[in-house]
């Protein structure tokens, strides 16, 4: 797996997201499809019992019905540092860590990593 494609209108949507829940973290968790080497988002689903904080932010996994078509999560990082943390790659769901750093433009602004912390090429739709 080493591209993620997600359609321009989801990304907006993460990117307001961030923007509204700023200087908290936002998160969300990632539904779509995988193949050898590409995961193709297709929906957006807000966790439950989420919490925002400033430098963290997290969900009750137990509370989510059994649903494997969940690839990973998106969450902000107010700091600007486009790379997961320990704490995100230790506490990663699902197969990618997307990262969304301040200002929360555009794509620029959009990091995704596999849940060992390697680089993945977005493509927006």
């Amino acid at each position: 797996m080493k591209i993620v494609l997600i359609q321009r209108e989801m990304l907006t949507y993460i990117l307001e997201n961030a923007r509204a829940l700023h200087p908290r973290e936002a998160i969300l968790l990632l539904r779509g499809k995988t193949s050898k080497h590409q995961v193709t988002i297709t929906d957006l689903i807000i966790p439950p019992l989420a919490t925002h904080g400033k430098g963290f932010s997290g969900f009750q996994p137990y509370m989510l019905p059994m649903d494997f078509s969940i690839v990973g999560t998106v969450h902000s990082h107010p700091s600007g540092a486009a790379k997961p943390s320990v704490g995100d790659l230790n506490h990663s769901f699902g197969r990618i860590i997307m990262i969304v750093v301040f200002p929360y433009a555009n794509e620029e602004n959009v990091a995704v990593f596999n849940h060992s912390g390697e680089k993945l090429t977005l493509k927006v739709a």
